[in-house]
């Protein structure tokens, strides 16, 4: 990587960034490398607008250890994380300086809304100013990976492609945008049917499903061909052929976890009735379709003027606790020191 330290960089050692959880159309699930967090398949995205992370890094020199408040709460698992994250920008500034850092979500966490994705893309963006070093977004993207993997994505924001890459080192599996959110701006309703944490997080459910479903090596092998056709359908704004798409990869992901053993069921029953719901809609005309995470949470994404519609339909379930309703936003970009407190 060319990395530089800037001497000049203003507010040296202190720095606030936001970014923004991506939604994966067609799915990453299963890692070739966990190490590297390097992905068994490729997968393309879009960027949420209303839905953030803000968080705000602070080096102190000669503090031993790192502080972390997540949404105003010490988690020693997530603290590790952030640690391991911050060694990597502290490698490369050549420093040992202890971090503060705190971080906030106006949404659940962990919960299958890619809170780790928006959280480790703020981090990096605003650990790499609070230290001076000079990134490209394609670094940061390279560097976000290593923290969480699809957080490579939220550092850009619209469309997003991140490529599966070959090399070993992990240098040529980094995200890059496809598609500005204002070129094609759909709309996304988040049917929200729990604000649990999930049981099983994504790295372990990626570890068992490549161990043990029979399906992994299928899953694999036809990646490539819905990629292309994801990239085509975006390109030429075509959204009946990236609905098709979407709900094909969505749906073969959960399959693949689903046969892991014991099998990982992300849904409940609400998130199966907002499927019903929204294929029902699109048999009715409506230009909308699904998509979901690992966790329970639907996304219906839209043509703009069905967005009132969807966001009534799912609110119509019985179990959806809460419809978000959000746009295509930006990637990781600086905030305002003290943005933690408006």
């Amino acid at each position: 990587m060319n990395l530089e330290r800037r001497a000049d960089a203003p507010g040296a050692l202190h720095a606030a960034s936001q970014a923004q959880p991506n939604i994966a159309l067609v799915k990453y699930w299963g890692k070739r490398d966990t190490v590297l967090n390097l992905p068994a398949v490729g997968s393309i995205s879009i960027t949420l607008d209303s839905l953030w992370t803000r968080t705000e890094v602070r080096f102190v020199p000669g503090q031993k250890h790192d502080q972390v408040s997540l949404n105003g709460r010490s988690d020693e698992a997530e603290s590790r994380r952030i640690t391991a994250c911050l060694d990597l920008l502290r490698q490369r500034a050549g420093v040992d300086y202890g971090a503060e850092v705190s971080s906030q979500n106006n949404f659940p966490t962990a919960a299958g809304l890619a809170s780790s994705a928006s959280g480790f893309a703020a981090l990096v963006h605003a650990g790499a100013q609070a230290l001076g070093l000079t990134l490209s977004l394609a670094e940061q993207s390279v560097l976000a990976r290593r923290c969480s993997g699809s957080a490579a994505r939220s550092i850009f924001g619209g469309y997003v492609e991140w490529a599966h890459g070959k090399l070993a080192d992990g240098t040529d599996s980094v995200a890059s945008p496809l598609l500005d959110a204002q070129a094609w701006p759909l709309r996304v309703a988040v049917a929200i049917t729990s604000k649990a944490a999930k049981q099983v997080g994504s790295s372990e459910g990626m570890r068992r499903t490549a161990q043990t479903s029979p399906y992994q090596s299928a899953w694999v092998d036809t990646q490539e061909a819905d990629l292309d056709t994801a990239r085509a359908a975006i390109l030429a704004r075509d959204f009946d052929a990236l609905a098709q798409i979407s709900e094909y990869s969505c749906l073969k992901m959960h399959a693949l976890a689903m046969a892991a053993q014991p099998g990982l069921l992300y849904w409940n029953g609400a998130t199966v009735e907002c499927m019903h719901r929204v294929r029902a809609l699109r048999q009715q005309g409506v230009p909308v379709f699904f998509t979901v995470d690992a966790g329970p949470q639907l996304k219906a994404v839209c043509a703009p003027a069905a967005i009132e519609q969807v966001k009534d339909a799912l609110r119509d379930i019985p179990g959806v606790l809460d419809v978000l309703d959000t746009g295509l936003g930006e990637g990781a970009r600086a905030m305002p020191a003290g943005a933690l407190q408006t």
